[in-house]
């Protein structure tokens, strides 16, 4: 009788976490976060909750994990770098095509549903509020810092801006139509945005 492979741990323990990535970003949008456990997640999932256990500490840590992922999935999809602002040389249209595809996964119901679940409760929950900020929101920040500064040494923009404060101008009205759904997500509105922050409003 010939024998038979041995079964590919690697494997069987990437299809679960797949599963439990699946199944919690669905059951944090269908019920909230205060309502999601690891126990569901793993139900749901098709898991026993100590394989959860053995990978996260929390279902915070599952959904964050989750979340980025799926952030990371995305861009693999379009064709783009995970965390990677391109420097093409050219600020405007760097930053533009960076909030576009930050328009595209907004309006992905896939990460919208999720993305607000998650956000709702980091203003209620100051500790999850603090690992959203920690974990996901710095670093996608981080991003436009560092190729703002790129600008900077190129000459395109000022060197006394702060390139902290000045992602702001673009990034904060962004998130804050979206999240208050004070009017439509657009890829002429974010191109406006960019205008609006680099070249200002007064006379020149």
């Amino acid at each position: 009788m010939a024998n038979k492979p041995a079964p590919d741990a690697t494997r069987r323990s990437e299809k679960s976490r797949r599963a439990i990535y699946a199944a919690a970003l669905a059951l944090v949008g269908e019920v909230g976060y205060p309502k999601t456990t690891v126990e569901g997640i793993a139900a749901r999932a098709g898991v026993g909750k100590q394989t959860i256990y053995r990978w996260w500490g929390s279902k915070a840590d599952v959904l964050m994990e989750a979340f980025l992922d799926l952030g990371e999935q995305a861009a693999l999809a379009a064709g783009h770098e995970p965390y990677a602002i391109p420097d093409s040389g050219d600020l405007a249209a760097d930053l533009k095509a960076v909030l576009r595809a930050t328009v595209d996964e907004l309006l992905d119901p896939r990460f919208e549903v999720p993305a607000r679940a998650l956000t709702a409760e980091g203003v209620v929950n100051e500790q999850l509020g603090r690992e959203f900020v920690t974990k996901m929101l710095e670093p996608q920040l981080q991003l436009y810092v560092d190729r703002l500064r790129s600008a900077q040494e190129s000459g395109a923009v000022r060197p006394g801006i702060d390139p902290r404060i000045a992602l702001e101008l673009f990034v904060s009205p962004l998130a804050q139509r979206w999240l208050q759904r004070t009017g439509p997500i657009s890829y002429d509105y974010t191109d406006t945005l960019i205008d609006y922050a680099l070249h200002g409003l007064t006379p020149r």
